[in-house]
């Protein structure tokens, strides 16, 4: 049964990542949104922004990473809608395949496309001056954090796709996850915030996650914040599998 699974998931993941390579508009237009706000904050913004001695594109990286994810998953999204609007997910079940395996392949599309739109996006703030000295294990570290948090986030995007009732309404769920980190310490240091707004920066996900990225490309000890940031990103994931699985098997019963 499990050989049975992964054999169902791997071709329905090609299957999916066929359809991204034949668009790939889609991973384009997912990493012009953050090269846009990397551009615009160093350039015109990050001169007046005070936030430490780093230049400010390694200061930003970290945030902008995360909105790439967050405006990457919103495309989970709208696969899924696209293919539950047009009957493949009834053709799927006429069929011997396992059905998780049709969720599973969506998710791994978008940890596949999401690290794609990630690789371009730090290689332009490479073109811009972002340099670390992290080491292998630190990078490890950083990878691992960002796999988790696309996991997360995919399978909360996975929720809309399913019972959105337009292509909008399937996609428009992201729009909240990628102004989030406009709160946070992203941009600039939550210090400078007024009282109510540095208390909602400092206690939610992205600045946690956003503060242990930044330490460990500064080569700087995580301290408690890593736990913060892998407990944010688990419980997100864990609740957002359970609610997903709900729905599905609701929507193919």
């Amino acid at each position: 049964m499990t050989t049975h699974f992964f054999d169902d998931t791997a071709v329905l993941t090609g299957r999916t990542m066929r359809h991204v390579t034949r668009s790939l508009d889609t991973i384009i237009t997912t990493a012009i949104t953050p090269v846009a706000l990397l551009l615009l904050f160093v350039y015109v913004f990050g001169g007046a922004i005070k936030h430490g001695s780093v230049a400010y594109v390694t200061y930003l990286l970290p945030g902008i990473l995360l909105i790439t994810i967050a405006s990457g998953v919103s495309y989970t999204a709208l696969r899924l809608f696209t293919d539950l609007q047009g009957g493949i997910f009834e053709r799927f079940q006429s069929m011997p395949i396992a059905r998780s395996s049709v969720l599973w392949a969506h998710v791994l599309t978008s940890l596949a496309a999401n690290a794609i739109s990630l690789v371009a996006v730090v290689l332009v703030a490479v073109a811009m001056g972002f340099r670390s000295g992290a080491g292998a294990l630190a990078w490890l570290a950083v990878v691992g954090i960002l796999i988790l948090f696309t996991l997360a986030l995919t399978w909360v995007a996975v929720i809309p796709g399913l019972t959105a009732k337009s292509v909008d309404g399937a996609s428009a769920f992201a729009y909240p996850l990628i102004f989030l980190p406009f709160i946070s310490s992203a941009f600039v240091p939550t210090g400078t915030m007024p009282g109510p707004v540095r208390a909602f920066a400092n206690n939610q996900p992205v600045t946690s996650i956003v503060n242990t990225i930044r330490d460990l490309l500064a080569q700087q000890p995580a301290g408690a914040s890593i736990w913060t940031a892998l407990a944010w990103c688990a419980g997100i994931l864990v609740v957002g599998y359970i609610f997903a699985a709900i729905v599905y098997r609701r929507r193919i019963s």
